[in-house]
């Protein structure tokens, strides 16, 4: 029969951000010892402590002093326009950040926990499986492949958790996701543009930080797709929220993704599959209508 393993201390890294905030919630609620490391927005749960990823002696330092049986590294640059204009800062944040966490990681014993993304495939197929091999079209992409693959090369036990369009009950690091965003504008009675051609698998918060805490029970190694379970397209999930939201659907206009001007590529389908999720944990990932009804009830609880 398999024990489930019990951590006494937790640090994460990009802690309040929409995921690490989450999981930070999470965790503190089941009375862990839980470090928020954060760079610039302090955290909202856990004890705060300020380092930069990209800070080699400073990572050491606070691994050292924290002493974390567990790391979970959610810190990034996910902005995708940015790190294709500035790719010095994103390779800074995404490659050498990671290298400094696994480094630290391997020095101290812990165990790594790396939070990976959905845009480290190309997008031509979709449905992606954890041995599907990975082809970046943008930069932050590739800056999230090389960071899985320091993660491989420097230690011998670790989880990498690749998950897709994250949203949640509440903005975070002074940023509002995608539902937030779209329910701003309905609510306005604003007409917005939303992209017909392109699909992935949107992932509640709340989902994610509970799969990945059973990981942290069970100590899970290898790669994991941690993320919604509907393949859905960006436009068909925008009118699933109005629908879950009792919002005026006919107010989500159907667009081209030729007709936005980004700096960086987008995956036409970068969609993963969740079967192996499904078939080792105990908290399944959810369905779309399933997850946009748990947040409508986050979000009402909270009187949001």
């Amino acid at each position: 029969m398999e024990t489930k393993w019990c951590p006494l201390k937790l640090l994460i890294t990009g802690a309040s951000g929409l995921y690490g905030s989450k999981l930070a919630e999470l965790a503190t609620a089941k009375n862990y010892e839980v470090y928020s490391g954060y760079s610039r927005d302090r955290p909202a749960y856990g004890t705060p402590i300020q380092f930069d990823v990209s800070d080699k002696n400073r990572v050491e330092e606070v691994l050292q002093k924290v002493n974390p049986e567990v790391v979970v590294h959610a810190a990034a640059l996910t902005d995708v326009d940015k790190c294709e204009i500035n790719k010095d800062l994103a390779w800074n944040i995404n490659v050498e950040g990671t290298r400094n966490i696994a480094e630290a990681v391997k020095t101290s014993r812990a165990f790594l926990i790396c939070i990976s993304t959905d845009y480290v495939f190309n997008g031509e197929k979709g449905n992606y499986t954890e041995t599907d091999p990975p082809d970046p079209i943008n930069y932050y992409g590739l800056t999230k492949l090389k960071a899985e693959e320091l993660v491989e090369d420097v230690l011998d036990k670790y989880c990498i958790a690749r998950t897709s369009v994250i949203y949640g009950a509440k903005p975070a690091a002074g940023k509002i996701n995608f539902v937030l965003w779209l329910l701003n504008k309905l609510r306005q009675k604003e007409a917005v543009k939303i992209v017909v051609d392109q699909w992935n698998s949107p992932t509640l918060n709340t989902n994610l930080a509970e799969m990945t805490w059973e990981i942290i029970q069970r100590k899970m190694t290898g790669v994991y797709h941690l993320s919604g379970a509907t393949r859905i397209r960006r436009y068909d999930f925008a009118k699933s929220i109005a629908s879950a939201f009792n919002l005026d659907p006919a107010l989500i206009i159907p667009s081209a993704s030729s007709e936005f001007t980004w700096a960086a590529k987008r995956p036409k389908d970068s969609s993963l599959s969740v079967e192996k999720a499904e078939n080792a944990l105990t908290k399944k990932p959810l369905p779309v209508d399933q997850a946009l009804s748990q947040l409508r009830s986050e979000m009402y609880s909270a009187n949001l």
